[in-house]
């Protein structure tokens, strides 16, 4: 934790300020949870207990009546006790002290509880009061909590810090047709009239963020594939049903096992219950004994994909992860929020190797991290991995990909530098030391430090305190002979600082027959390579060629047909994410770069490298061609993959082949050919499609302005028998009308936060009527947009205003669309910092198309 001041010099500072004040309001009061208040409160109150009732109407409009019992020890009544709570004051009715009614005093998101109805040790402290909606997700029939980072004070006033971690002993009363699911296994059960009290047992010590609870209409189920589990889910498709629930259990326990052993701990809490909830806002969240998921990714069919089955299997390695990186060690402060999750995705990775023992998972590491990682580090909203948090409040504008991406390679360069046992040595040692407690990067650094020669303070300053990327260059020389006689490589920061980055990667020259492949481990600004002196001219140069370096690398731009003939799966995806990223940064031309995916489109196999591949063609087909070069290769680009869909080619291909296909056929030839196969007239052999993909292909047609598109889309929403799908596609439909006024009326009903309460839904809302054939008529919206963009901040979850300016001025390519941006820039410029840096996140490929079409025209 970034501390402004030593404590005690802090701690006298504040002292003395309210002494000479001599006011009855603290000094620390603020909105949000300031880094000030949030140390103050970890010195002032220990030994915290929750006991809290929740009864739950059956109409979601109706307020929640509820009821807090804290109790907890205070150590210093020299300020006021604040408890947090960013609700109206209204929704509080009574507060007590000590068994002693006091006035209600409620400032700045803040329940204020003055020193004299305090003591020093044992208190408690009562409120009751209407919860509060903004993290409740009520639905019709079912509600969940969503409480990260700080949310669990919009639900119930609390300490809402992750360093002040207490037990809870919650009760639920709700409609007695409903299921419930918490932290705690149900200790007893009373029936009242319509309604049934369920009292929970003594929960696990936690975090606020980590509180939880799911109640409604939900199946469930309980199986013991090792540990005890019990599954809600509201999913009613018994093919995917029967399908999934015993692979879901089974990769919870596969999970667990590792990380016992990895970890030498065991699992850490009284229970492993998870939830899938339908339009969850995240894959998932790692709630103490009641996990969470998005429901459309834990129930496959026999339509997936090889990769859709292991993106699920690593969402629950991942959040099964979080037990012991998040849950049982927490980070002090949400500035390490980064910790959490880079061990979340780092373990999973390794939890994947025996449970999917032929993927290759150096590729599968490779393309889950690298494009996402790059994507926002190459922006001019990048930042480093562990950021500086003033106020908890802002806590949310952390999370991204370079969180999420940036730390695993980082995390695994640096497993790389020290060696597996070394690292995981240190990892143990981290656990048993702070287990039940908090930690920061620090002290992981101080334990991981007594493992290894390697400077890990030294090494982290860049990798972890810094932002950005290495650009490398190479300088090769022959001698008479033609063989190498001198070979460095370089490297500086794409953003022209000093920082240089150690890493270790591989580089294969390319000789016929052969592919020589030599390890680089640069440590400073350049390194000759030694491996490489003597050896003769390669045809090729492949730098990162096992996929492990972190940057830019070279590339001969006239050299590129080389990249689909690379045998070593890793290496092609490097390569084609290296060929990517120079186009990107003006090393290569758009339609090299183009023809050379086209090329991979035609003969590439494996489901993971052409992913890459057909993501990357998409980008440049929609963001960097004109419309003329766009109509002179549509045809050219739609038949190469209609034709390889009749190939014998694996059902994994095939279906990542469509999606490209799917994504692009708005000619009339190949309009009509994905009508066809919507309807059932046209069956492709191997492509397995569900009712999903029938779902995506009908809102794609109505997009493509196809003559019967309102036909299709009532057709569409009657062969769906999901009423949470129904309620989605209905929301949905007024962005895929093709009368104009229709997607108006769309856009300005998300003014009200009501309608954006289903935030995945609103993307692909977003989406659909920002999409590049309707961006004519969409523009208007691109400043209403941005205007909107600091109240989806106050009232949406963490991700929602990255989506939000991802699927609205971040789906355009256009000189007007970065003029306005320039020109709302200019005229806001109190914009918030977080959101610019956002934006300028979501824009990188707007900004970058302007150099990019200015050249092609």
């Amino acid at each position: 934790m970034k501390i402004i001041y030593s404590f005690l010099s802090f701690f006298a500072m504040i002292t003395v300020g309210f002494s000479q004040s001599k006011q009855k309001e603290s000094v620390l009061l603020e909105n949000g949870v300031s880094e000030q208040l949030a140390i103050f409160r970890k010195h002032q109150i220990s030994d915290v207990n929750y006991e809290l009732l929740f009864e739950i109407p059956n109409q979601k409009s109706e307020n929640i009546d509820s009821q807090l019992t804290l109790n907890l020890n205070l150590s210093d009544l020299s300020q006021p006790l604040l408890l947090d709570f960013k609700e109206k004051t209204s929704n509080i009715k009574s507060v007590s002290a000590n068994g002693k009614n006091i006035a209600i005093v409620h400032e700045k998101g803040h329940i204020v509880l003055p020193v004299g109805s305090l003591v020093s040790g044992k208190n408690t402290i009562t409120i009751s009061f209407i919860a509060g909606n903004l993290s409740l997700n009520r639905n019709d029939d079912f509600l969940y909590t969503l409480l990260v980072p700080d949310r669990a004070s919009t639900l119930f006033p609390c300490f809402d810090q992750p360093d002040i971690k207490a037990t809870y002993k919650l009760s639920l009363s709700v409609p007695k047709d409903w299921k419930v699911l918490a932290g705690a296994d149900v200790k007893e059960t009373v029936e009242k009239g319509n309604f049934t009290l369920y009292a929970f047992a003594e929960s696990d010590k936690m975090s606020t963020y980590l509180f939880s609870f799911v109640a409604g209409k939900f199946n469930s189920v309980t199986k013991k594939p090792g540990l005890e589990m019990t599954f809600l889910y509201r999913e009613n498709d018994k093919g995917k049903i029967e399908s999934s629930t015993d692979t879901i259990f089974s990769l919870h326990q596969q999970s667990l096992d590792f990380l016992e052993k990895y970890t030498n701990y065991k699992f850490p809490f009284q229970k492993l219950d998870f939830a899938s909830i339908p339009g969850f806002q995240y894959g998932g969240m790692e709630h103490v004994g009641a996990i969470q998921y998005r429901e459309s990714t834990l129930f496959l069919d026999n339509s997936a994909t090889d990769s859709e089955k292991l993106n699920r299997a690593k969402l629950i390695a991942h959040e099964t992860s979080h037990m012991w990186f998040g849950d049982l060690v927490t980070m002090k402060w949400f500035d390490d929020v980064w910790m959490k999750e880079v061990f979340a995705n780092f373990m999973a990775d390794k939890i994947m190797n025996p449970i999917f023992p032929k993927v290759n998972h150096n590729l599968q590491f490779f393309t889950a991290h690298y494009g996402s990682a790059y994507a926002e580090d190459r922006s001019l909203g990048t930042h480093p991995i562990k950021q500086h948090l003033a106020n908890l409040k802002d806590a949310g504008s952390l999370y991204g990909s370079i969180i999420y991406n940036k730390a695993p390679i980082m995390m695994r360069q640096l497993e790389a530098s020290m060696g597996k046992d070394a690292f995981q040595k240190g990892i143990q040692k981290y656990i048993q030391k702070y287990a039940n407690d908090n930690a920061d990067w620090n002290n992981l650094i101080e334990i991981l430090d007594a493992e290894t020669p390697l400077d890990m303070k030294k090494w982290s300053e860049v990798w972890v305190n810094k932002s950005g990327r290495a650009i490398f260059s190479d300088k090769i020389e022959l001698d008479k002979n033609n063989k190498i006689k001198n070979f460095e490589i370089s490297q500086k920061a794409e953003d022209d600082s000093a920082n240089i980055w150690p890493q270790i990667f591989q580089i294969g020259l390319v000789y016929k027959g052969e592919i020589k492949v030599l390890n680089a481990q640069i440590q400073d600004k350049n390194i000759q390579l030694k491996e490489a002196l003597g050896l003769k001219k390669p045809l090729a140069v492949i730098y990162n060629y096992n996929g492990f370096g972190y940057g830019v690398f070279p590339l001969d731009g006239n050299n590129l047909n080389y990249i689909s003939g690379l045998k070593d799966e890793v290496a092609r995806a490097s390569s084609y994410s290296n060929l990517y990223e120079n186009m990107l940064v003006g090393s290569v031309a758009v339609d090299e770069a183009f023809n050379c995916f086209l090329k991979g489109i035609k003969s590439e196999e494996n489901e993971l490298v052409l992913r890459i591949i057909s993501g990357n063609l998409n980008t440049i087909y929609w963001r960097f061609l004109t419309q003329k070069q766009q109509d002179k290769v549509q045809k050219q680009v739609t038949d190469i993959l209609y034709e390889r869909l009749q190939a014998n080619l694996s059902s994994n291909v095939k279906k990542t082949l469509f999606g490209l296909f799917s994504s692009i056929a708005y000619s009339d030839s190949a309009k009509a050919r994905l009508f066809q196969i919507w309807n059932k007239e046209v069956v492709i052999s191997n492509l397995k499609l569900n009712e999903d993909d029938y779902t995506n292909m009908a809102m794609n047609l109505a997009i493509f302005k196809h003559e019967k598109a309102n036909q299709i889309l009532i057709i569409a929403k009657k062969a769906m028998t999901n009423p949470d799908k129904i309620k989605r596609f209905e929301f949905l439909m007024p962005s895929l009308s093709q009368d104009e006024k229709v997607r108006n009326a769309f856009m300005e009903s998300l003014k009200d936060d009501a309608n954006r309460e289903k935030e995945s839904w609103v993307s692909v809302g977003l989406a659909n009527i920002n999409h590049p054939l309707r961006q004519e008529s969409a523009q208007k919206y691109i400043w209403f947009s941005l205007d909107l963009t600091e109240e989806i901040q106050r009232t949406g979850d963490i991700f929602f205003p990255k989506d939000w300016l991802d699927n609205t001025i971040g789906k355009y390519s256009s000189k007007y669309a970065f003029d306005e941006i320039q020109r709302f820039l200019k005229e806001n410029p109190n914009f918030s910092p977080i959101l610019k840096r956002k934006l300028f996140m979501a824009t990188d490929l707007l900004y970058k198309a302007q150099n990019s079409k200015k050249e092609t025209e």
